[in-house]
């Protein structure tokens, strides 16, 4: 009988593994193949592939993001990790000009596991209004 990590192990690992460190290989091993991704710009995505794609245009604009797990409650399958991030508007990524500044912003992230994967993940975060920030921050200031 194998032992799988906890759900709350999952979460924690994900952050972690995956976006602190920028192990793309972690991806594939928590997330399974047909894991269905609800990102808060209202796009689904679908398995690790995809995943990692989004997460590269998310680097290409704050590539020195750091994420640290704030509090997780979970049960047998799922976790609901809330989360704060915070880097530097530095590179083009997500279509913006640069700006250079500071950015930090926080939210929730709900996983559904199985098997010791997960299979279904949820974002809520105010992507919107992070998106405004850099915006305005990377417009000339006229004056």
């Amino acid at each position: 009988m194998s032992t799988f990590p906890t759900a709350k192990e999952i979460g924690h690992l994900w952050f972690e593994n995956v976006w602190n460190q920028r192990n793309s290989a972690q991806a594939h091993v928590l997330m399974a193949a047909d894991a269905i991704g609800h990102l808060e710009c209202g796009q689904d995505i679908v398995g690790p592939d995809a995943f990692l794609e989004f997460q590269a245009t998310f680097l290409a604009a704050i590539p020195d993001i750091r994420i640290e797990v704030v509090d997780s409650l979970a049960d047998d399958n799922d976790v609901c990790v809330h989360w704060t991030a915070s880097g530097t508007h530095a590179g083009p990524g997500l279509g913006l000009v640069p700006s250079g500044s500071k950015v930090s912003f926080r939210g929730v992230t709900w996983f559904h596991t199985r098997d010791g994967q997960i299979v279904d993940g949820r974002d809520f975060w105010n992507m919107d209004g992070l998106m405004q920030t850099m915006r305005a921050a990377s417009e000339p200031q006229i004056g």
